[in-house]
């Protein structure tokens, strides 16, 4: 089953697909957010139709005790309304630690993260998916 990831951040929302199998996590790119507009939930699923998925993981950031955090909430709306409005499965996944793991498998390859922070997103949203294809259904 090919799933979408969605990494949400402030400024990006990184992305990552899994092949058909669900086995492994790809990056897909990432969408740039706008300053005090609504998330795009629209392009999120427009995304995941051109991949062809059939459905969504989506991270949820907890605080370090694994609590909701505001971030959280507004996570787990954007999840509800994925759902509604495509009709497939969301699956939140705690997101702790997947921007660092990204950043730190970026420096152990030698390389740099200056002007690369999309990149980052999308590999963070790779690190999210591959763990989630790991858990148990």
């Amino acid at each position: 089953m090919r799933l979408l990831a969605i990494d949400y951040g402030d400024r990006r929302v990184g992305l990552a697909v899994s092949d058909p199998t669900g086995i492994i996590a790809s990056p897909a790119g990432f969408i740039e957010r706008r300053r005090g507009k609504r998330p795009p939930i629209a392009e999120m699923i427009r995304r995941g139709e051109a991949l062809e998925v059939q459905g969504y993981v989506v991270g949820l950031p907890l605080d370090g005790n694994g609590d909701d955090t505001p971030r959280a909430i507004e996570v787990r709306h954007i999840a509800a309304e994925i759902e509604k409005r495509t009709g497939l499965p969301v699956r939140l996944v705690d997101e702790r630690y997947t921007t660092a793991v990204a950043l730190r498998t970026i420096r152990e390859l030698g390389g740099s993260t200056r002007g690369r922070r999309g990149d980052v997103d999308s590999l963070a949203a790779t690190v999210l998916l591959q763990h989630a294809l790991s858990l148990p259904r």
